[in-house]
């Protein structure tokens, strides 16, 4: 039996046997925490500034020495060089060491503390997790506080598990693609940029795993399950033969639904479904791309808004849309408007009092608000059109009424390009995501306003069941194949296709293999998840037949419970696909 069994968030798929090697053990701790006299305030002054501008100087080397397989990420260097330029760290921390007068290592904790605060409270789990951003940034330049040497990653010579308390992008530079087997951290979570570079370099990856660096010592053998999210330390000789055949089995499973990602995700009786990736980066395309993704299915621009010094102006957001639309055409790619509240944007319009801001101002409603924002970021988008694979969607729009206001602004923007006489594409496409249970009830009214639907499954869940499903107390209530749900989604789909619009299935129901065969039974047109998640339900597909769909369908719309519907479906996908259910995650559990 092995020694330990530590859980974490898997977020690259498959299993990797190795060493460990630790990168950063116990970076985060240890830091220096007194008071200093009168006469050393300049000092620490002098230090913590000293130790930000080496900090900036090693990145910016570091951003010059990105090896070509990672050379997409180096514009998340780019951010972190940015969040060292921005005074507003070092002056926090200096504020500190003058008021308090402490030393500039804890200053700096207090300083991010501060920071950790205002991110806590935001809904969006993408932007909340973007404080790992903020703690990697600040614990580069504790290294020079503190007289590190930085890692040894240069020394390894051979293939080594790589573990760390974070792991940032600028890490990754310092390590040889070839010797890395797997990652896993102590911190993270699902949307972490570990993730993305995991996945990027096609390897195994946990984040979000406690007590890693209390448990594993360098050099023990450990097992990474990528699949279920578990490190086993130590395994013994009858694990260690499971989990080496699971690997073969996994990696055998993955050769062979990658060499047909690039297949059309169509039914055995003809059925077509366009499959689309959701992406926040740009960097990410080629993971699109790579995993047979037809387009992308929902651009979340927020990112552009974080970490800068100021916002981004009309022709830094064009280029990257144009970026984007140039790499992916002739593939079609949905910008979503911002979708964030101004808890994100404190810096630049001040927070505001809200008590719970994921119902306050926020999407088209923080756009809404701030009109300049909202023009500059449509002016780019339209402009960027001209490569006709772009369309526009707007968030969290709760009813017509909202919807004619965006569309109204959206008319003005255009009125203005044809004024001065800047090129765009008239015929843009034009969508909303149905997220909230008012948009889902009017669907009909709002299908005769728009050229597309796209269902955001996520946050129509939470809304509609009044759940937060990362609150651990109430969590086990988010169920995606709650009646109320399959109900809402078929009226949305059928709403849409009574007025002639495609409608899309965007968010986590529409990358489980479990949920698919009930979506496919109500005719969706695309279906948009992350891009690893593209070969695995594009082979679900391709295996099934509409008549088999439509009839669980049927099944499930007369159940009058989740367990019975969460039964129904997984005893569906056994009988078709009994061999590959261990390399399956779902959302669904017992239910009630």
């Amino acid at each position: 039996m092995a020694l330990h069994v530590i859980q974490g968030i898997p977020v690259s798929t498959g299993v990797a046997l190795g060493r460990a090697f630790f990168l950063n053990r116990g970076r985060a701790r240890n830091i220096p925490r007194h008071n200093i006299p009168d006469g050393d305030v300049q000092g620490e002054l002098s230090r913590v500034e000293h130790a930000f501008s080496r900090a900036l100087v090693e990145l910016e080397d570091i951003q010059g020495r990105v090896p070509a397989e990672l050379l997409e990420h180096a514009r998340i260097i780019d951010s972190h060089i940015m969040m060292l330029q921005d005074p507003k760290l070092l002056e926090s921390a200096k504020a500190y060491i003058q008021s308090m007068q402490l030393n500039a290592e804890w200053a700096l904790e207090k300083a991010v503390a501060d920071i950790e605060t205002v991110f806590r409270s935001i809904e969006d789990a993408y932007i909340r997790e973007r404080i790992q951003d903020v703690r990697l940034v600040a614990g580069r330049v504790q290294q020079h506080l503190l007289g590190e040497s930085g890692n040894s990653l240069r020394s390894i010579n051979t293939r080594i598990i790589l573990l760390a308390h974070d792991l940032s992008p600028a890490d990754t530079v310092e390590l040889e693609v070839g010797k890395i087997m797997a990652f896993a951290t102590v911190t993270g979570g699902k949307t972490s940029h570990t993730g993305i570079l995991a996945r990027a370099m096609q390897i195994p990856a946990i984040v979000g795993a406690p007590d890693l660096e209390e448990s594993i010592q360098d050099g023990q053998l450990i097992i990474i399950d990528g699949l279920q999210g578990r490190i086993i330390v130590e395994p013994d000789e009858e694990e260690l033969a499971s989990f080496t055949d699971l690997k073969y089995q996994f990696e055998e499973y993955q050769a062979g639904i990658n060499r047909s990602s690039h297949l059309p995700a169509e039914t055995i009786d003809g059925y077509r479904v366009k499959v689309f990736a959701n992406i926040e980066l740009l960097e990410e395309v080629s993971s699109v791309l790579g995993n047979g993704g037809e387009g992308v299915g929902l651009y979340r621009t927020e990112y552009s808004y974080l970490n800068r010094l100021k916002l981004p102006d009309e022709e830094q957001l064009l280029e990257e849309y144009q970026d984007l639309a140039s790499i992916m055409f002739p593939g079609k790619v949905v910008l979503r408007t911002l979708d964030v509240g101004a808890d994100k944007f404190m810096n630049h319009f001040g927070g505001l009092d809200e008590a719970n801001p994921a119902l306050g101002l926020r999407a088209v409603r923080f756009c809404l608000h701030h009109m300049d924002l909202f023009r500059v970021q449509l002016r780019a988008i339209l402009r960027a059109s001209v490569h006709e694979n772009i369309s526009l969607m707007f968030p969290m729009v709760s009813g017509l009424g909202e919807l004619r206001q965006v569309k109204s602004v959206f008319n003005s923007v255009r009125m203005e390009l044809k004024k001065e006489g800047l090129k765009y594409n008239p015929e843009m496409p034009v969508g909303i995501m149905i997220e909230l249970p008012s948009a889902m009830i009017t669907a009909d009214i709002l299908a005769t306003e728009v050229d597309f639907f796209s269902i955001g499954t996520n946050d129509l869940i939470q809304y509609s069941l009044g759940i937060d499903r990362t609150n651990s107390f109430v969590s086990y209530l988010y169920q995606p194949l709650h009646p109320a749900l399959i109900r809402m989604i078929k009226y949305v789909v059928d709403a849409g296709h009574r007025a002639g619009i495609e409608v899309s299935i965007c968010g986590e129901m529409a990358a489980d293999p479990y949920c698919i065969p009930v979506l496919m039974g109500m005719h969706v047109d695309c279906l948009s998840m992350n891009p690893q998640a593209v070969p695995v339900i594009k082979h679900i597909i391709r295996q099934a037949t509409m008549e088999e769909c439509k009839a669980l369908l049927k099944d499930v719309l007369a159940s009058k419970t989740v367990g019975r519907n969460n039964k129904l479906v997984k005893d569906s996908i056994f009988r078709r696909h009994p061999s590959e259910l261990m390399f399956y995650s779902s959302l669904l559990d017992e239910g009630y």
